[in-house]
């Protein structure tokens, strides 16, 4: 294994970054972690990480440091602040937010970073498992020498693609979300629609991947519904966290963006139905139950997050 000499610090470790944490660890880089479950710490320790008291003592010692939060909140809560893990960062380093995060929250803590560290958005999309087969697709933001310089580093946690400016990750990512969300909740439509008219499950299935009806959705999610667990690894919250950035960035155009607008209310009933806790494609399963329908299929549905 080759050691590289730049320094990681990474804070959270949670679904989607302690296997991100795991693989620069694998690949040979000295990887300082913290985050506020020490179990999750621990687990990372055990594969090879290095602890860090805090994310500001992580900060401190990291040539590239990387973030993975669930929210902007927390990203702001981590980094913001006088004793934030931002202010702790040495000249030369670069802070990659892989966090789903507010585009305006990210120029701020760029324009209040120390003299000479550069900030680059890079949120991740591909799922637990995709964290897990280091098989993501990350959107890079910001100054192309500091993206340049991150890339081999990120290049071990999947495709790498570069999108502009500071901030113009989050977009990006935004867009795929918001895509993403649509189809979640027009699969459940279709296959509700199919069912009723007296089509079995499994055709339906087979008639949508191998047709215009494809997507992601219907290759990696629908499975999670045949097995009624509805990807718990991905919460409502979470949509609704994310649905609520795109209604942000809507506000650049002239006209509503109706599909979104129809579909985070779709996102809304279901977690006011299911709670916020449950797994995100209970968007589908509101229009199974209202229906009296089921939508479960034999199959070996390994959880992608298992598999």
């Amino acid at each position: 294994m080759t050691r590289h000499k730049e320094v990681i610090g990474f804070v959270g470790l949670g679904n989607m970054g302690g296997p991100m944490c795991n693989h620069l660890v694998e690949a040979g880089y000295p990887v300082y972690v913290y985050d506020i479950d020490p179990d999750a710490q621990a687990a990372a320790v055990l594969a090879g990480a290095l602890a860090a008291d805090s994310a500001s003592a992580c900060a401190s010692v990291a040539d590239l440091f990387l973030t993975s939060l669930p929210r902007p909140d927390h990203v702001e809560e981590v980094m913001g602040g006088q004793h934030g893990a931002l202010q702790s960062l040495r000249a030369g380093c670069i802070w990659v937010d892989l966090t789903t995060n507010r585009v305006e929250l990210v120029r701020r803590l760029a324009d209040e970073a120390p003299v000479d560290v550069q900030v680059l958005d890079s949120p991740v999309t591909g799922a637990v498992d995709g964290a897990r087969n280091a098989s993501l697709t990350l959107f890079v933001g910001g100054d192309s020498e500091a993206v340049n310089r991150v890339v081999p580093v990120l290049d071990n946690l999947g495709l790498v693609i570069p999108t502009g400016g500071l901030g113009s990750g989050n977009v990006v990512k935004l867009v795929t979300n918001q895509l993403w969300f649509i189809h979640a909740a027009a699969l459940g439509e279709g296959l509700a629609l199919g069912l009723a008219n007296g089509v079995a499950i499994e055709t339906l299935w087979r008639a949508i991947k191998e047709s215009v009806g494809d997507s992601f959705v219907a290759h990696h999610d629908a499975p999670s519904i045949f097995a009624g667990h509805y990807d718990p690894s991905f919460s409502l919250d979470l949509c609704l966290k994310d649905l609520d950035l795109i209604d942000g960035l809507s506000a650049s155009l002239a006209s509503p963006l109706v599909l979104t607008s129809a579909t985070k209310k779709l996102f809304d009933k279901a977690a006011e139905h299911y709670g916020r806790a449950a797994g995100e494609l209970h968007v589908a399963k509101q229009i199974e139950d209202a229906n009296n329908l089921s939508f479960r299929m034999d199959g070996d549905w390994t959880p992608p997050w298992e598999g």
